[in-house]
């Protein structure tokens, strides 16, 4: 079902149409855009998104799967607020807000995945494994990694897990902004999607 603030069929809600926190991060339109992209998801998916932030991710996911169930994984408290705040903004009714340290919560979950999306965590090759172990055979797995070590921890893991039909990309995008009196093209932050499928 359309949301009042979003009544459109087409991913991709522009940043400003979601309540943030300061310091919080939220994965800018251009870059969800791709992530639901690699995530390819069908309309009853069970989807964990691990490190929900703003919860940009799940409203989309939610929006665009209406019979699917979606799980918002984090951390804190005061975030865990906010990604309620959103939904109900929204008016998602088919994401559940786990509040909780990943991987350690991942085993109290009621539904495994047949989608994964991993936007953070302290420990990035040990969320990955974990919640691979929980992928539903023929499932997908995306992550996303904004500095060099993150890269380099999750390329390893997907090897280790023998991980399938791997594809990397890096987002390259540039906003026109207005800065005094000129018009500027300002780069948004880079960042790399890895994604691939557990076949058996």
């Amino acid at each position: 079902m359309p949301s009042p603030i979003w009544p459109y069929k087409t991913p991709g809600i522009p940043d400003e149409l979601f309540d943030r926190l300061p310091g919080i991060p939220l994965s800018k339109r251009e870059i969800r855009l791709l992530l639901l992209s690699h995530l390819r998801l069908s309309t009853n998916c069970v989807l964990w998104d691990i490190g929900a932030g703003t919860g940009t991710i799940p409203i989309e996911s939610a929006l665009l799967c209406p019979e699917g169930r979606i799980f918002a994984i984090e951390r804190d408290e005061e975030v865990v607020g906010l990604i309620r705040h959103n939904c109900h903004r929204f008016q998602v009714k088919n994401v559940e807000v786990i509040e909780g340290s990943a991987p350690e919560c991942l085993e109290t979950l009621s539904d495994r995945p047949d989608r994964v999306c991993i936007e953070g965590g302290r420990s990035v090759k040990d969320i990955v494994r974990s919640a691979w172990n929980y992928l539903q055979p023929g499932g997908r797995v995306v992550a996303t990694a904004a500095n060099l070590e993150h890269l380099y921890a999750i390329s390893e893991c997907f090897a280790e897990l023998q991980v399938r039909n791997i594809e990397v990309v890096q987002s390259s995008v540039n906003r026109l902004e207005t800065r005094g009196n000129h018009q500027v093209f300002a780069a948004v932050s880079p960042t790399f999607i890895l994604s691939g499928e557990k076949i058996t």
